[in-house]
């Protein structure tokens, strides 16, 4: 399956060392596909092909603390927060001289590509963002949300204690595949399907930066001093200016229910918001059809 992604690749990018697939023509239209937690880049090797066989020029990285990415100095703070993932993509999209891309994403990954087009939308060709707009907002993250949905996030409060951070640590492979089975609960994958993504979870930095990633979001602990700049630009809320499209799995067991109605006034630009019938929070491999249509419909009406 990883031959479907292209050739492994290293790149020095910003911080770090980031590993990445890349396929389809070097001239093609640009687009990165990111993947989110517990997950990897084996989430898009169907969507990958489909893609590079349209023309695209396709762009599959590691996140930091996932699979070869590495950090390039040990002294650098394994950070998790969303303005850090962010950087990592515009950094990314530097190293690779790529002016404008179409930024794709689910989860971590959504999260990475929304603070890229927000914050830098002239280099954002066209967003898709599954679950809507992914911008934390640090500001209301002490008030309590549904029962049902305090219910669905208990690993996040899990790894606000020290027993979660051991837990991952030492059972990180059964605890992500637990995460698997709750948020994709239509999704019957195989063992070997979850091993292909469970090797980029022994990445050395992997539980630190899991770990900062869902206390910062809570306001637990503090963010990297090198991101306060970029934090404090997305505590504003900055709407998504360019054109995009958003995704729900309509049986999403970490998300809950889809309701556009939370995310549309975040979106300014042209914005169109799908909900794919029997899916999970895993779109890009329970439906690689369905998500790569929707990022080829934002490459048809892109300017690069």
């Amino acid at each position: 399956m990883a031959s479907t992604l292209g050739p492994l690749h290293h790149i020095r990018a910003g911080v770090l060392q980031i590993a990445l697939h890349q396929s389809g023509p070097t001239n093609g239209p640009p687009v990165l596909l990111m993947h989110g937690f517990p997950y990897d880049v084996q989430a898009y090797a169907e969507v990958a092909p489909i893609l590079a066989g349209k023309g695209c020029r396709v762009i599959v990285p590691y996140l930091r603390g996932f699979g070869p990415t590495r950090f390039v100095d040990a002294q650098t703070p394994r950070s998790g927060e969303q303005a850090a993932l962010g950087a990592d993509l515009l950094a990314l999209l530097d190293a690779l001289a790529i002016k404008r891309a179409v930024l794709a994403g689910y989860d971590w990954g959504g999260t990475a590509a929304c603070v890229a087009a927000v914050l830098w939308p002239e280099r954002c060709a066209g967003l898709l963002s599954m679950n809507g707009y992914k911008i934390q907002d640090l500001t209301i993250a002490q008030q309590p949300a549904t029962p049902e949905m305090e219910h669905r996030w208990w690993y996040q409060y899990y790894f606000h204690g020290e027993r979660g951070r051991t837990g991952l640590a030492q059972n990180r492979h059964a605890l992500c595949k637990l995460l698997w089975r709750l948020w994709s609960p239509t999704w019957a994958f195989d063992d070997a399907t979850y091993a292909r993504s469970a090797a980029a979870f022994d990445n050395p930095d992997f539980v630190e930066v899991v770990i900062h990633s869902y206390r910062h979001r809570f306001a637990l602990v503090d963010g990297d001093p090198a991101y306060a700049r970029l934090q404090s630009r997305l505590a504003q809320r900055p709407p998504v200016t360019v054109a995009s499209i958003t995704l729900d799995g309509a049986e999403d067991g970490v998300m809950g229910q889809p309701n556009s109605a939370n995310h549309g006034p975040h979106f300014t630009g042209p914005h169109d918001h799908r909900v794919i019938a029997g899916v999970g929070h895993n779109l890009p491999q329970e439906d690689p059809a369905a998500f790569a249509d929707a990022v080829l419909s934002l490459v048809r009406s892109a300017s690069f």
